[in-house]
């Protein structure tokens, strides 16, 4: 009888339908742990592990210890990998119109980033994740960029010839170069070191890295210009999306949709904060606006109109 019991239960569990079974999933990400992405993301797992009665555990994995963003899309589009919060970067470099959200002051703010990234084209481009193998969750996005640099900066022709880490997209790259510096791309987990001992001169960042890694402590400029808007796209594997329980992928869809937003929202007080933060510093913090940088940012967006199409319709959206 004892056997009988166990072979019975055996069959009742390969019975069970396979959307109530326990899988866990991998989540990747550059930002460290303390990163507002990698809470975000922390926050959005836990959320539908609860709501999925465990059937969906999200793992998560900061740092790039999946590999950098190329590494990690191969993996998403062979299904190898669940879930991801990206940068543009690999977007970019193969469609220049996910760089049309880097456009120099197309917004002043958080709180006109959260509008063009909760619009129409947006949502075009989103819905266009598809071509990557990609289903996408919605946009995210870390502080306004500015500028830290080891050497002092007090005009823009004081970045001239200096290295500047960037990421390694087109649209920064170009950017940087119209500045006449020479931009430097290389892994987040790397700029630490980097910036140390003086391979790199500076970096383009936000307020909330440049705290919380304390780059400051090896500046000797800060240079808040708050000139480029940093989205984040959060997308998950084509592949492996299909394999996911309707029911759950709508708990999915919903947790992530509501914990993007938060995060756009919510940057407007973390700038305002760890701004507050730098100025106890005794690094000099200095804020500037479009016309510190000069003819650079109309000679990008010459280029870039002929490049990236969409980058007309982003700019009649921003400037309704």
């Amino acid at each position: 009888m004892k056997r009988l019991h166990k072979y019975l239960l055996g069959l009742t569990a390969l019975a069970m339908p396979l959307s109530v079974q326990a899988e866990e999933y991998r989540l990747g990400l550059i930002t460290p742990p303390p990163h507002q992405w990698t809470v975000s993301a922390t926050e959005a797992a836990a959320e539908i592990k609860e709501k999925t009665d465990g059937r969906v555990d999200i793992l998560l994995f900061p740092s790039g210890q999946l590999g950098n963003e190329a590494q990690m899309l191969q993996q998403l589009q062979t299904g190898a990998m669940d879930f991801a919060f990206f940068t543009l970067g690999e977007f970019a470099n193969r469609d220049p119109n996910y760089g049309i959200f880097l456009a120099p002051y197309l917004v002043d703010d958080v709180a006109g980033a959260r509008e063009l990234l909760k619009g129409q084209t947006a949502q075009k481009l989103l819905d266009n994740m598809a071509d990557f193998g990609l289903v996408g969750f919605g946009w995210g996005m870390a502080g306004m960029r500015i500028i830290v640099t080891g050497p002092e900066v007090e005009t823009v022709g004081d970045l001239k010839g200096k290295k500047i880490r960037t990421i390694p997209f087109a649209p920064e790259l170009a950017f940087w170069e119209a500045l006449g510096a020479a931009p430097t791309p290389m892994p987040l987990p790397a700029l630490y070191d980097a910036f140390a001992n003086g391979q790199v001169d500076g970096m383009q960042i936000d307020v909330e890295g440049t705290w919380n890694t304390k780059y400051y402590e090896h500046a000797n400029s800060i240079i808040i210009s708050n000139h480029m808007m940093f989205p984040m796209a959060a997308v998950g594997s084509g592949r492996k999306w299909q394999g996911i329980a309707e029911e759950d992928r709508a708990i999915i869809d919903e947790v992530f949709a509501r914990k993007l937003d938060e995060m756009v929202v919510g940057y407007g007080e973390i700038d305002a904060r760890y701004k507050a933060d730098l100025e106890t510093t005794d690094v000099p913090v200095t804020t500037v606006g479009r016309d510190w940088f000069g003819p650079a940012i109309d000679t990008w967006y010459e280029e870039w109109r002929e490049k990236a199409p969409m980058l007309v319709e982003l700019e009649a959206e921003a400037n309704k």
